[in-house]
């Protein structure tokens, strides 16, 4: 079956960057579940959500084209991941501790300094480690193990509130857990491979990248996906809007993880067989679903009379991030020169980053100047820009 032929072939160390996903991203979710409930606890306004959820996504993604071109220079990757993880693990105690917004402003940017310094180094070492052949595969297994976590988190978060009579500051400190799972994942199930090419200098020298002459080895089919991918980030403001647009429409609080569990649990199951998939048939299509799908998922959200609707916009909301973020990881891969690696995921969230800042933002005035739905028919309409010029470029551009 072609299934379990492919999993065979995917090397030890992704299955291990995988777990380490997943471990991180229960932690990770156990808590983001609740920023919604934290948020209204400490009477925090839309549009300072907006602004907190915009700011933290966007230095995540800033922080990210230095450790990639610092582990392009260095040849090593493995090393940031570790500093990266080991940020966001410290940091979980800030959340049960915050008693202000700037407390949970701070908790937010810290985490995500780490998020940003392990994302371009792990993308890359993914790449250094997979044969070409089975990327694709590759890619979407971490994806997969990753989403596996977003939704473990939230469960979790369900459960201990149940248990534990909704006391939000102590479960909160239940995130540490899965965090030290993770950094052992790292430390001891991760090789990094000998030999990773380091940047150097037309004489032949280690050179830190950035440099005009190395950005120009990047090939018009990468800067094609860095432009479709920020138009696409544009229309992807932060999960923390899905989740009060459901709340807003009688979602109870308690039960507000389960929007991340509803999204991830899709996001998990077609993240890998769409990865499957884009070893062996034209990614431009996939990538065209994935786009359409993010389209009707902000249509559902945004005229969603009741919370159950708003839940098939969230799952639908999953199916677009299955059929996208591992086919995006792919062609950044593919597209960039081997010793540019680092630096080509770094410049690719760096660009999205500032598009997701952006949209968030807006996300958060338009939610409290005109209303939730006028910022899902906003995100409706970027999505459906990035189409747009997906299905242009099909004419100009041919991505295997």
């Amino acid at each position: 079956m072609l299934f379990p032929k492919n999993a065979q072939k995917i090397p030890a160390g992704i299955w291990a960057l995988g777990f380490v996903s997943l471990f991180m991203d229960a932690s990770s979710e156990l808590v983001h579940s609740l920023l919604p409930a934290l948020y209204i606890s400490l009477g925090v306004g839309m549009a300072a959500v907006g602004i907190i959820e915009g700011v933290a996504e966007a230095t995540a993604a800033i922080t990210k084209i230095f450790s990639g071109a610092l582990s392009d220079w260095l040849g090593k990757r493995k090393i940031l991941a570790v500093v990266g993880y080991g940020l966001a693990a410290i940091t979980k105690p800030l959340f049960p501790l915050a008693q202000t917004v700037e407390v949970l402003f701070a908790a937010r940017f810290i985490d995500r300094i780490g998020k940003g310094i392990r994302g371009a180094p792990r993308d890359a070492l993914i790449a250094d480690i997979t044969p070409s052949a089975i990327r694709g595969a590759a890619y979407g297994l971490r994806h997969s193990l990753d989403a596996a976590g977003s939704f473990i988190g939230p469960l979790l978060a369900i459960t201990l509130m149940a248990l534990l009579s909704d006391k939000l500051t102590l479960v909160l400190w239940f995130a540490l857990i899965p965090a030290v799972l993770c950094m052992a994942f790292l430390i001891f199930g991760v090789k990094e491979p000998e030999g990773i090419p380091a940047s150097r200098d037309q004489d032949g020298k280690r050179s830190f990248p950035m440099h005009r002459a190395d950005l120009a080895q990047m090939s018009g089919n990468y800067w094609l996906v860095v432009v479709i991918g920020a138009l696409f980030a544009s229309a992807r403001f932060s999960v923390a809007f899905l989740s009060l647009r459901a709340m807003g429409l009688g979602l109870p609080v308690g039960l507000s993880p389960l929007v991340l569990v509803l999204m991830g649990v899709v996001f998990s199951l077609s993240s890998y067989p769409v990865g499957l998939l884009a070893d062996r048939m034209d990614r431009r299509f996939l990538l065209a679903f994935g786009f359409a799908a993010l389209v009707v998922a902000q249509l559902l959200l945004a005229t969603a009379t009741g919370y159950l609707l708003a839940m098939v916009g969230v799952a639908v909301w999953g199916i677009h991030m299955g059929f996208t973020q591992g086919l995006l990881s792919v062609l950044v891969a593919d597209s960039a020169p081997p010793q540019l690696r680092g630096t080509a995921f770094g410049i690719f969230n760096l660009v999205n980053g500032i598009a997701l800042l952006f949209a968030s933002l807006v996300a958060g005035m338009l939610w409290q100047m005109l209303g939730a739905s006028m910022t899902f028919y906003a995100g409706a309409a970027f999505a459906g820009m990035a189409l747009l010029l997906l299905l242009i470029s099909f004419r100009s551009r041919h991505w295997t």
